[in-house]
């Protein structure tokens, strides 16, 4: 657009100097025209019409020049429109930088996102206005610069719009996800085949388990809608809502290769500059890592085995305070909704939760540190929940759970992150290998104490990249609730086959062939203990190939 402006300018002085020659031009003819009136009265009759002519020329010359000049303001006004597109990009582009410095190393389970999957985003191709020159070196000249900045911004703006998702308002609307193919091979008899959490006992007929399995599943690809709104008070709105297949199968013969549609997250956010709030089904905001995995997307990877996660619906506000170009601390606090891990009673009517026949929500809250170190950020973080579950005829239990992450960048190559937690009544969180309260006797016998099963555990992970498109994660979980409460309570059937112990380490390869294809291969192992009977092992292989949009 301004290299156009520039072209009206350089003709307006082309113009403006054949004025003033022509002018120059006619001022000679006169003082010619006037001598030659005191010498001859023909040469005089001569003269006339070419200054007329000439005085014609001058007047269509100067039409043309107010026609130039009437052009170049609309050229303007057109300029300026195109700057505040562009400033409004900007802004966006910001927003979504302080979301990516707020929540650092977003796990595969948040979003179907690159960004936040662990490798590298989809690599797009330069705009065909924007000059090699723009892009790969710096240009001396001043208005050169800007005004392939310029083309730049135009090229972009081009892009958006034959990107652009139509939706029912006037706002722009993302699509994106990721298809996934998962092949399996499963040594050990599993919970679940496709992703299996822990390893169980060994089955005999008429169950018809038996301990080696392979089959392939795209149950874990992923479909996610992002909607950016307008300024609300200063904020920037937008929304999300996530999608995978997972919620089960039809009755239907090959069923299990029909995943039924679930609803993962869906949230509302207000963002100003370093101020956020969060309406919506979200993920875990106090213990907000994963290890990186493709073979389990479903749920995050080494869920029951240390990895807190769930997806609750929540409000929460977040805040980051700027120490310094390089430091930063944010602090988060919230409520969710009282989950305690236990079965819907029916498929249609929702009956409430243990922890919602509490009558309060549960809360949460967290505060980090993060400091930039060999470009990446180095982050600590700590936090705290607390929900009350009421278990009928006043039988209360208070959940709790104290959560510490670390992420730790080692050079250019290699990043250690970790998490770990020490709790109470943490099944609706994947903690205690999902098993949250304890009894002495008949649930329905109002005399019957209850208790709030403790664990703690937790999960490490070193990842090393050398190149930008592959990296190799290596990762070890670990989940124990306290076996001596466990031991206590064997008088009640239910909990003869308590699980006390499940260990999970875990070894992948990760290949971004181009810019949107993606292929894994991981190794797993489930040793899962039942109290008083010995450990289950379970060796998992896993093939990915996956295509991000």
């Amino acid at each position: 657009m301004r290299v156009n402006s520039c072209r009206w300018r350089e003709l307006k002085i082309c113009v403006a100097a054949s004025s003033l020659f022509l002018f120059s031009a006619v001022v000679h003819g006169q003082d010619a025209s006037t001598a030659a009136r005191s010498s001859s009265p023909a040469s005089e009759r001569e003269a006339g019409p070419e200054i007329r002519a000439l005085a014609d020329l001058i007047r269509d010359l100067q039409a043309q020049v107010q026609t130039l000049n009437s052009q170049l303001s609309e050229l303007r006004n057109e300029e300026q429109r195109t700057s505040e597109e562009a400033h409004e990009l900007r802004h966006e582009l910001d927003l979504a930088k302080g979301r990516t410095l707020s929540t650092p190393n977003a796990s595969l389970d948040s979003t179907p996102s690159s960004v936040s999957q662990g490798y590298p985003p989809p690599s797009r191709p330069a705009s065909p206005g924007a000059p090699a020159s723009a892009q790969n070196q710096s240009v001396p000249d001043g208005s050169s610069r800007s005004d392939e900045d310029q083309q730049l911004i135009d090229g972009k703006l081009n892009d958006l719009y034959q990107t652009k998702v139509e939706s029912g308002s006037k706002y722009r609307l993302r699509l994106s996800g990721l298809v996934l193919l998962n092949m399996f091979d499963n040594h050990g008899t599993v919970d679940n085949q496709d992703y299996p959490a822990v390893a169980e006992p060994a089955q005999t007929p008429p169950l018809f388990i038996v301990p080696s399995t392979f089959g392939g599943t795209l149950r874990q690809s992923q479909i996610e809608l992002q909607a950016f709104g307008p300024d609300v008070a200063g904020a920037r709105t937008s929304a999300d809502v996530e999608f995978d297949f997972a919620g089960g199968f039809p009755f239907t013969p090959n069923g299990a290769a029909m995943g039924v549609v679930r609803l993962r997250t869906g949230t509302i956010r207000l963002d100003w500059a370093n101020t956020s709030i969060v309406a919506g089904q979200d993920r875990l905001f106090f213990a907000p890592l994963a290890p990186t995995s493709l073979a389990t997307l479903a749920v995050p990877a080494l869920s029951y085995a240390g990895n807190l996660w769930a997806w609750t619906p929540q409000v929460r506000i977040e805040h980051r305070f700027v120490l310094s170009d390089t430091s930063s601390v944010s602090v988060q606090g919230g409520i969710l909704d009282s989950l305690s891990g236990d079965y819907p009673v029916d498929s249609y009517t929702r009956y409430p939760t243990w922890g919602e026949m509490s009558g309060q929500p549960a809360y949460a809250s967290r505060i980090s540190l993060s400091h930039r170190v060999f470009g990446q950020n180095l982050t600590v973080g700590l936090g705290g929940y607390y929900a009350r579950q009421n278990w009928g005829f006043g039988r209360i239990v208070n959940g709790w759970a104290g959560t510490t992450d670390v992420t730790l960048p080692l050079g250019k190559l290699f990043e250690f992150t970790g998490e770990f937690y020490r709790g109470r009544a943490v099944a609706g969180l994947g903690g205690g290998i999902g098993q949250s309260a304890l009894f002495t006797g008949s649930f329905i016998d109002p005399a019957t104490p209850i208790k709030g099963l403790d664990s703690m555990g937790g999960w490490a992970q070193l990842k090393f990249k050398p190149r930008t498109n592959f990296e190799i994660n290596g990762a070890l979980g670990l989940d124990n609730p306290f076996a001596s409460e466990l031991r206590s309570f064997t008088s009640n059937p239910i909990y003869l086959n308590s699980f006390t112990r499940n260990l999970s380490p875990l070894v992948n390869f990760i290949y971004q062939v181009r810019s949107d294809i993606l292929f894994s291969t991981e190794f797993r192992r489930l040793q899962t203990t039942i109290l008083d009977f010995g450990s289950n092992k379970a060796n998992l292989i896993n093939f990915s190939v996956g295509y991000i949009f």
